[in-house]
């Protein structure tokens, strides 16, 4: 359904006189009231994850014994409540949350960069070229999607970088075909017919006129693309394949959380909490974002 939504994405809808297409699409996204709940959502909680470790005097591995498995208080600053070994589970939230933001950021760029430069590559080179790429990403489609992750890390290692590139590199499928049906039709544009009659080389083509005119569809797919990303490092870390400790994120406090929510429930309900809103958010964005942007699909 996503891939049928973006595929009847353009560019090249006409605008009143008097506006361009970036106001209108600007006007369109502060009209959609889910979409500017979603945005407020997301700077508050990157807000609260940067500077909210000022506002407590607890630090994530602080042990404090005489208080494990305390229930969330205002006398103590312990806000969220304490785990087994009495460490303040607000601060480890807001350390969760650095590491899943940074994590679903930075491997959706990964996503993007491989997903965008193959997409373009095959969609505008066609032929037997693109028959093989595409090929190829039909193989890649085949596999399960968790196993390569899941062997990319263990032939890795589990750093955190590696987590980066681990799911960066193989949630680049969906953009390359995006990217590939997009190509095919711009090609066949007026003003790169124009440009290839000029003597422009195939390189200066894709960077000048093709990828240009990809940023939209590129804008909506990173912002459906984080969540997920984020989904995926949470589903990583809940079985033990994620962040490791002493870090943690929104994956792995959920994690602890289950094991011992008979005995403190709050372990569970505040990082599962975050974690929910923030992938609402993200999506309520992009929502909104591929209505702005293509409003005859609203």
């Amino acid at each position: 359904m996503f891939l049928n939504r973006l595929s009847s994405f353009s560019l090249f809808s006409q605008s009143p006189a008097g506006s361009s297409l970036g106001q209108e699409a600007w006007a369109r996204l502060l009209a959609n009231r889910a979409a500017v709940a979603g945005m407020i959502l997301l700077a508050a909680t990157a807000v609260l994850v940067l500077l909210g470790p000022l506002a407590t005097p607890h630090a994530p591995s602080d042990l404090d014994f005489d208080r494990i498995w305390q229930s969330p208080t205002l006398e103590s600053r312990h806000w969220f409540g304490t785990d087994s070994l009495g460490r303040d589970l607000f601060a480890r939230s807001l350390q969760g949350g650095r590491i899943s933001l940074l994590v679903g950021l930075v491997a959706t760029l990964v996503s993007l960069l491989i997903g965008v430069a193959y997409g373009a590559i095959a969609g505008y080179a066609g032929g037997r070229v693109d028959a093989v790429m595409m090929r190829a990403v039909d193989i890649l489609y085949a596999l399960p999607f968790l196993f390569f992750v899941i062997l990319l890390m263990v032939a890795f290692g589990r750093h955190l970088v590696l987590i980066f590139v681990a799911i960066g590199a193989v949630n680049w499928l969906d953009m390359a075909r995006i990217v590939r049906g997009q190509t095919l039709s711009l090609k066949r544009k007026e003003f790169v017919e124009a440009a290839r009659l000029s003597g422009a080389g195939t390189g200066r083509i894709l960077l000048a006129y093709v990828l240009p005119n990809l940023l939209g569809v590129v804008a909506i797919y990173a912002t459906l693309t984080v969540p997920q990303v984020i989904m995926i490092e949470s589903l990583l870390s809940f079985l033990g394949l994620g962040v490791q400790a002493p870090d943690t994120s929104w994956g792995s406090l959920v994690q602890e959380g289950a094991q011992e929510m008979e005995q403190a429930p709050w372990l569970l309900f505040f990082p599962a909490a975050m974690l929910a809103f923030t992938l609402l958010a993200f999506n309520f964005v992009g929502d909104g974002l591929r209505d702005a942007l293509d409003p005859k699909d609203r």
